[in-house]
């Protein structure tokens, strides 16, 4: 009698073929995201000169710098005091 009544609750279990189980208590999964966009690369072309960008290169943020100083100071060993010390330094040539 009990494998028949435990055959009966496994059989409670399955869900049909194509079917699906979900909580309706959770939201939707969110959409997927947009797929990113594929751009052929520039060929350049026989007889056609190379045009140079010769303009200056673009600086660095003062955020920037201090970052590099950091990571300078923490290689070379020094403690956070002589870290800031050396950043603000540093960033300010």
């Amino acid at each position: 009698m009990a494998a028949v009544l435990a055959g009966n609750a496994a059989f409670a279990q399955v869900i049909a073929p194509g079917g699906v189980q979900l909580n309706p208590l959770l939201p939707p999964p969110p959409p997927p995201p947009p797929s990113p966009r594929i751009e052929a690369p520039v060929i350049p072309q026989i007889g056609v000169p190379i045009q140079q960008n010769y303009g200056p290169a673009p600086s660095s943020s003062f955020s920037d710098r201090i970052t590099g100083c950091l990571d300078q100071a923490a290689a070379g060993g020094l403690d956070p005091a002589e870290r800031a010390a050396y950043s603000r330094a540093c960033a300010n040539r």
